[in-house]
C-alpha cells in the first residue's frame, strides 16, 4: 500500500531552507502574468543549453536515434526548441502546483474528454496514458479537474519535495500511487477508475522487452502495460497536453479510447503500446522529455548507444 507523505515540522529543518527558498521563487515567478512567464521559460531553457551539456547531447543522440531521416540542422532546430520546451517545463510545474482553478482553466483549451465520462459511467477502469512531455504536470492537472483519477509517481529523494509535489497533483486528483504498488493500480482498475500510467521511459531490464521505438528496434520497453491491462481488463486512453505557439496558451488532447488492446504477449503489447506513443509524441515532438537516457538498456553483449 502507498503512504503519501505528510507535512511535518522536520521540513522547517536548515537542511531544506535552500529548496523553501527555491520554492519560494517558483511561486513568486508564476505569479506574473502567463506571456511573461513564458518568454521568461523560453529564455531560461536557452540558457539551460550552455549548463547541461551532457543533456544537450543526450537529446541530439536520441533525435538522430528516433529521427535517422531528418538532416542535422533539422534536429538541432528541434533540440534548441526542445530546451525552451524545459525552462517552461519548470515554469508550468509551479503552475501546476500553485494556480488557482481559474486560472488554469482560462489558458487551456479541452477536447475529447466526453469520451472518458461515458467510460466512467459504464464502471470501466482507465488506464490513462501519459507519456513524459514536459507539459505534463500541468496537463495532469486540468485532466484531473476534467475527471479526478489516481496518479502515479516515483517518490523523490527530498522529504520536502516529495511531499510538495504529491500534494500539487491531489489538489486536482484523488489519491496518488507507488510506481511500485502494482496490485494497488490494479485494484483501482477493477473498480472502474482512471489510472495514470506512463509507459515511454526506459526502467531498467528488469521487466522490460526489446521492441522497436520509432527507428530504434530493440528498445527496452516496460511489460508493465500488458500486465496492468491483461490483469485489470482496463481500456487504454492516451493524452496529449501541448502547449500553443508564442504564448497563446494549451490544448488538452484525449485520444480515442482503445478498447481492443492485443495481449498475445508481453511483446506484442510493448510493440503496440509503443506505436501509440509514437502517435502522442509526434502531435509535438519538441516538448517532449528527449533529454531522459531512452535507450540506456541494451540486450546483454551490446554496446551502448551513447
Amino acid at each position: 500500500m502507498t503512504h503519501l507523505p505528510q507535512f511535518n515540522r522536520s521540513l522547517l529543518h536548515p537542511k531544506y531552507w535552500l529548496t523553501w527558498l527555491g520554492i519560494g521563487l517558483l511561486w513568486l515567478l508564476v505569479l506574473l502574468p502567463y506571456p511573461l512567464i513564458y518568454r521568461l521559460g523560453c529564455f531560461m531553457g536557452r540558457m539551460a543549453m550552455h549548463v547541461m551539456k551532457d543533456r544537450v547531447r543526450i537529446a541530439q543522440r536520441n533525435l538522430q536515434l528516433c529521427f535517422p531521416h531528418k538532416s542535422d540542422a533539422e534536429r538541432q532546430e528541434l533540440v534548441v526548441k526542445n530546451f525552451e520546451s524545459v525552462g517552461m517545463g519548470l515554469m508550468e510545474t509551479g503552475m501546476a502546483w500553485f494556480w488557482p482553478d481559474w486560472r488554469v482553466a482560462r489558458w487551456f483549451d479541452v477536447s475529447g474528454v466526453e469520451s472518458v465520462k461515458q467510460l466512467l459511467a459504464e464502471k470501466r477502469g482507465i488506464l490513462l496514458i501519459g507519456v513524459h512531455f514536459l507539459t505534463l504536470e500541468l496537463g495532469a492537472r486540468i485532466f484531473g479537474m476534467q475527471t479526478p483519477g489516481i496518479g502515479v509517481y516515483r517518490p523523490n529523494d527530498n522529504p520536502l519535495i516529495d511531499w510538495l509535489q504529491t500534494w500539487g497533483r491531489v489538489r486536482s486528483n484523488k489519491a496518488m500511487l507507488d510506481r511500485k504498488d502494482f496490485k494497488g493500480m490494479v485494484k483501482a482498475l477493477k473498480s472502474g477508475e482512471i489510472v495514470w500510467y506512463a509507459p515511454d521511459h526506459d526502467y531498467g531490464p528488469r521487466s522490460s522487452v526489446f521492441v522497436p521505438f520509432f527507428a530504434v528496434e530493440q528498445a527496452a520497453t516496460t511489460s508493465g502495460t500488458w500486465m496492468l491491462a491483461r490483469m485489470s481488463k482496463a481500456c487504454i486512453v492516451p493524452f496529449v497536453p501541448r502547449r500553443k505557439p508564442n504564448g497563446a496558451g494549451y490544448e488538452l488532447l484525449v485520444l480515442e479510447p482503445e478498447l481492443d488492446i492485443p495481449l498475445g504477449s508481453a511483446e506484442e503489447t510493448a510493440s503496440w503500446m509503443n506505436k501509440v506513443v509514437e502517435k502522442c509524441i509526434l502531435l509535438a515532438p519538441e516538448q517532449y522529455m528527449w533529454l531522459h537516457r531512452r535507450f540506456k538498456t541494451r540486450p546483454e553483449g551490446v554496446p551502448s548507444r551513447y
